[in-house]
């Protein structure tokens, strides 16, 4: 299976006009037009319309994706405006769907907004039917289980998925883009002689993905990778799945929560050099706030995620290989391959 875009409309892609060309200029001058030819054909479905979604469809519906299907049973709640920024006050208590649909709408009126907010659209035979018609699937704040379950239809399917999300300061994005082929710059070329070559990188579904063992890394390797970050993610969703997809929301859960952690942590063969034992304050902080959103983590996960997907779509530079971790209490981020 290969994530190659071959376009949304597949029997009769959709040919950019010059007027949407005069729109795309810039763009069209930064990766090349068939690449926003790529982009314009692409139907994007998006999973959950929280703040690291809201960030990310701002970006690929301003670079001019061609449709954005989205699926969100929710009402808006006061906690949504932090970080919504298509919500108002006055929206509260209405469906996400209905009140974003035209606000993401006047972001570029050349792209198509699609909605749904049923329940049943998860469920087996009908999330066979959506996957099918489009060529992205794009996940946010999710537990693991679901977005296994999600990323297996994908591969069947052969489409390309992203999981993505936050817990208060941590954000992670996730993707699984089955065998991907894209160009990047040969910068082994002579200087004043430019010239593109092909790459090629096979992913990972996400059950084997959540396997990887950090026995064969260096010490130093390790500790670039930022463990401790990425246990904390693991050790959530884990918490998630012993108490009905709960997030832990007051302090009281650290014991478990760091109980967890360090099995993982353990199972995983991370360098004891390097990270011996889980930060009590790390999870202390997560048992308090991994329920909550935080708009700043929100906008730079939900930017990596859209300058991401819009790589992909273009087929230009490498995306992320496999599993990015954002940590919001030092403003950095790592990529981890796992099992790759």
């Amino acid at each position: 299976m290969s994530s190659q875009y071959e376009g949304g409309s597949r029997a009769n892609p959709v040919q950019i006009t010059e007027d949407e060309a005069a729109v795309y200029d810039r763009q069209i001058r930064l990766w090349g037009l068939e690449a926003q030819q790529r982009m314009r054909n692409a139907t994007i479905l998006v999973v959950r319309l929280r703040g690291t979604a809201t960030e990310a469809i701002k970006n690929i519906v301003l670079a001019g994706i061609g449709k954005l299907v989205i699926v969100d049973t929710d009402e808006v709640s006061e906690e949504d405006l932090g970080t919504g920024f298509f919500f108002r006050d006055g929206d509260v208590g209405k469906k996400k769907v209905d009140v974003a649909k035209a606000r993401i709408e006047s972001l570029n009126p050349l792209v198509a907004v699609h909605t749904m907010k049923h329940h049943t659209l998860l469920e087996r035979e009908s999330l066979d039917a959506l996957v099918m018609t489009v060529d992205l699937v794009c996940v946010t704040d999710w537990d693991r289980e679901g977005l296994i379950q999600i990323n297996e239809v994908c591969r069947r399917f052969g489409r390309p998925f992203y999981a993505c999300g936050t817990f208060g300061l941590l954000g992670y994005i996730f993707c699984d883009l089955l065998k991907h082929d894209y160009i990047l710059p040969d910068r082994s070329a002579p200087s004043g002689a430019p010239r593109n070559v092909k790459a090629s990188a096979v992913y990972s579904p996400m059950h084997m993905a959540l396997r990887h063992r950090w026995s064969a890394l260096t010490r130093r390797q390790t500790k670039e990778l930022n463990p401790a970050v990425l246990h904390a993610i693991l050790a959530l969703w884990e918490y998630q799945h012993l108490h009905n997809k709960k997030l832990p929301d007051s302090p009281a859960a650290t014991p478990e929560l760091l109980s967890i952690a360090n099995s993982l942590l353990e199972s995983s063969e991370v360098n004891k050099q390097v990270l011996d034992t889980m930060s009590w304050e790390l999870i202390n902080t997560m048992s308090a706030s991994a329920s909550h959103e935080f708009s700043p983590v929100c906008a730079v996960v939900g930017g990596m995620l859209a300058q991401d997907i819009l790589k992909t779509l273009a087929a230009r530079e490498a995306p992320i290989a496999n599993f990015f971790v954002f940590d919001g209490t030092t403003g950095s981020g790592t990529v981890c391959r796992m099992n790759m």
